[in-house]
């Protein structure tokens, strides 16, 4: 089979197709004709070592859909040319969806119901899962709730825009101006541009005084600016930052309103297959659509990973083998 490999660790460039004996499954796994492999950032930190991979040679690629073409001897409730999708894999724990087959342990994959587009589901996982952990399980956001999200075009923004709006929250986001209509399409019922000079006003006028939950991939530029605009016992979740040490100006508006933190990973998920399978029924139901901004072949991956660090986009970047 033909799979992207990196033989050492660097930019892009040293992305290469290599032809390579098809894997087997395990006995608690599944083999995958890949459908297709979402990019994400995180591929692109294994990719330079910035986090540790399993090995080298080593393929990339955490997301992934297909069609089952291999069961493993202990594995149930699966059989051969079963749609699934799901993520967690192109790290630490196996190797990557860049290729035209992959093995996946069963913890972390599901069904893909009939209704729903295998290639949006090749670029759900990391951002889908990222947005239901972050605004279901610790946010706990409940309907008529103002949730403010951060970078509404982005992979986990665009999905976090609908999954909000799923539970009927009031979803203010922020985004560039092009983005700004297909958002509301998406639910956003506030769509500012957050380089706008009184974008904490607008929030706070938005939410009628203050938002009860955020979803916060920046926190070195906006961990007190949540503070400041956060209603009292607002739930804050943060999920990334460009430095490594974001800290608070004047932490007194968040003490006086008891805002709390949570910051999480993905990876840190107890079990994946629950937010996957809720998902699945979002995509099944029309209520989450995965954009997919635009699709790579497997040569064309250094270019995908140079796209998702420095292009602007709305949704996700796919390859398809």
């Amino acid at each position: 089979m033909r799979a992207v490999r990196l033989h050492e660790h660097g930019d892009a460039d040293v992305l290469q197709v290599d032809e390579i004996d098809r894997p087997e499954p395990a006995a608690d796994e599944l083999l995958i004709e890949v459908a297709a492999a979402g990019v994400n950032p995180v591929d692109t930190y294994f990719r330079d070592g910035s986090y540790t991979p399993v090995d080298v040679p080593f393929t990339p690629g955490v997301d992934f859909s297909g069609v089952v073409a291999e069961v493993g001897e202990s594995v149930d409730g699966f059989a051969e040319g079963d749609r699934v999708y799901g993520t967690g894999i192109g790290g630490a724990a196996a190797q990557g969806a860049y290729a035209e087959f992959a093995t996946v342990p069963t913890d972390r994959v599901v069904h893909l119901p009939d209704g729903a587009d295998l290639t949006e589901a090749g670029g759900a996982g990391v951002a889908a899962v990222t947005a239901w952990r972050a605004l279901i399980d610790h946010a706990d956001l409940e309907p008529a709730e103002h949730c403010l999200i951060h970078g509404g075009s982005g992979g986990v923004g665009h999905a976090a825009v609908q999954i909000a709006a799923a539970v009927s929250a009031r979803v203010i986001t922020t985004a560039s101006e092009e983005y700004h209509d297909a958002l509301a399409d998406y639910g956003a019922e506030t769509v500012l541009d957050y380089g706008r000079d009184d974008l904490a006003d607008a929030v706070l006028e938005a939410s009628e005084g203050g938002v009860d939950a955020v979803l916060d991939h920046r926190l070195d530029d906006y961990l007190q600016f949540d503070a400041d605009v956060a209603a009292d016992g607002a739930r804050v979740v943060g999920i990334g930052e460009n430095s490594p040490d974001p800290g608070f100006t004047n932490d007194g508006a968040a003490r006086s309103k008891d805002v709390s933190y949570q910051f999480m990973s993905m990876f840190n998920t107890p079990d994946l297959r629950v937010p996957l399978r809720g998902v699945a029924h979002l995509m099944t139901s029309e209520s989450l659509s995965v954009d997919v901004a635009r699709t790579y072949d497997l040569e064309e991956a250094a270019d995908a990973q140079r796209a998702v660090m420095s292009d602007s986009f709305l949704g996700k970047l796919v390859i398809e083998p």
